[in-house]
């Protein structure tokens, strides 16, 4: 029979662990709801770009010439952004969280990243690695350099509630390795929020711009003229709206990957705390069961010794 102070102590334990579970439940409910409304405010404003942006490569004369250009940041180098080439390293950035307890949320995004580079390694396309977030990064780091998988940029101050500068940053660092050839594509595996339940893990192409992909909220897509007038002209146009394209695509990731990762957490920390219930139940049946057990113990110990006193 277990001893009735392991079964207290246990009791106890579990008692102070359902306490944070539940604190980190109700902190996660109460930033979710905050996310998810980022997230759904920006996707209107990500699909119109994309169509916008849709519509201007469908009138641009690819074969015109590139003059009067100021190019500061590798990102405003659109000529060389939109250059087709042989896919031989695929730049991938992976969104994960810095914090656990969120269920299987990171390992999900691991394992889908991770998958991905077998199949192109199948290709004979190599791969490097931006990752967001402490938890991918300590999860990946041992695989990766099993792969020899080069592990080209990590991120791991942005917050909770990333913001535009946070996407420009690791726009840059792509959009450089990709001018500068280190890279052939740039494409994001994130996961796409879907409702406080569930989330979907998923993989964004970015570059080439010949792949472009569109947010898909249920609306039909509206036929396009691709007749266009460009003020002040065609290249100036392009250079603004290529980085705003690139950097909104990755700051919508960002956003999507909080909403799920909170939303995450919040299941497996009700779900951590039901149990926790159950643990306590079943415990505490056990330790009624022993203390009863010891009493009965002690009566028939007295009996005994009073049946010895008489005899």
């Amino acid at each position: 029979m277990p001893n009735l102070l392991d079964i207290k102590d246990r009791i106890t334990s579990i008692k102070n662990t359902q306490k944070i579970t539940r604190a980190m439940k109700m902190v996660a409910a109460a930033k979710v709801k905050k996310s998810e409304n980022r997230v759904k405010a920006g996707r209107p404003f990500s699909k119109a770009l994309v169509s916008a942006f849709k519509r201007v490569l469908e009138a641009v004369d690819s074969e015109a010439p590139v003059t009067g250009l100021k190019i500061e940041r590798a990102i405003d180098n659109y000529p060389a952004l939109m250059k087709k080439r042989e896919l031989k390293t695929a730049g991938i950035l992976m969104v994960t969280s810095n914090k656990g307890l969120a269920g299987a949320y990171n390992a999900n995004v691991i394992r889908y990243t991770l998958k991905k580079i077998q199949a192109l390694k199948e290709q004979k396309i190599d791969a490097k690695l931006y990752i967001v977030g402490q938890k991918g990064l300590s999860g990946i780091r041992r695989k990766a350099a099993e792969l020899g998988v080069e592990i080209a940029g990590i991120y791991n101050k942005i917050s909770q509630e990333p913001n535009s500068s946070n996407a420009i940053v690791i726009a840059e660092d792509m959009a450089k390795d990709f001018v500068e050839n280190k890279i052939d594509s740039i494409e994001i595996v994130t996961t796409r929020f879907r409702n406080m339940m569930s989330y979907a893990v998923e993989d964004w192409k970015i570059l080439p711009l010949d792949k472009i992909e569109e947010y898909n909220d249920g609306t039909e897509h509206q036929g396009i003229d691709p007749l266009m007038i460009f003020e002040p002209d065609m290249n100036h146009i392009l250079q603004k709206i290529v980085p705003m394209y690139i950097t909104n695509i990755i700051y919508q990731s960002l956003l999507e990957a909080v909403a799920s990762e909170l939303a995450a957490r919040m299941t497996a920390m009700s779900s951590a705390t039901n149990n926790a219930d159950d643990m306590i139940r079943s415990l505490t049946i056990d330790f009624n069961k022993a203390r009863q057990f010891a009493i009965t113990q002690e009566i028939l110990e007295v009996v005994s010794g009073a049946d010895a006193l008489k005899n």
